[in-house]
């Protein structure tokens, strides 16, 4: 599966990260309103989002996104644990949008244009969200996605915070709110 395609939808382009996105991605990142129901709520502090940053271009599968009507850099997305058995599995996770632009239908077109990617070459996306993190927990269920039984703690900083689980596949996307 191509981790870092160049999707294009009517208001969002989404390409690869690349290092010179630092200065315009971490300025999209600076507002602490976008991590507060996070399970990292300091990233939008520099050295923690540098950290952020090295880890998404490191393990590829990130990608930038742009508005294009003004061009301007406004958060970033990234796909993760591809596995090609069983018809195939890949995550997508590590999503924020600057603030400015929430509420604006974005992360729906985001996320169609992202999961569309990915169910051309998979049968099932997965999407990995903090427990607490009510924000992006109802953002899954505004594009169908379904809560699954799956729970697993993720090490932050050195401690142990609980996520649950989200699924699209093939027949979810095909007749759910993100097939228009």
């Amino acid at each position: 599966m191509d981790r870092q395609p160049l999707l294009e939808g009517e208001r969002l382009l989404l390409r690869p990260l690349h290092p010179d996105d630092w200065d315009a991605l971490h300025a999209a990142a600076r507002d602490p309103l976008i991590w507060d129901q996070h399970p990292d709520p300091d990233r939008w502090r520099e050295p923690i989002f540098r950290d952020f940053f090295a880890d998404a271009l490191e393990a590829g599968g990130a990608l930038t996104i742009i508005e294009k009507r003004g061009g301007a850099v406004i958060g970033s997305s990234q796909f993760a644990n591809f596995k090609d058995g069983d018809g195939g599995t890949v995550e997508i996770g590590r999503t924020f949008l600057a603030r400015s632009h929430w509420g604006l239908g974005l992360n729906h077109e985001l996320k169609r244009l992202m999961v569309g990617h990915a169910l051309g070459e998979v049968a099932t996306v997965y999407f990995r969200v903090g427990a607490e993190n009510l924000r992006s927990r109802r953002a899954m269920e505004k594009i169908g996605a379904r809560l699954t039984d799956l729970r697993e703690n993720v090490m932050v900083h050195g401690r142990p915070v609980p996520h649950v689980v989200y699924e699209i596949g093939r027949d979810d996307f095909a007749r759910g709110p993100l097939s228009s």
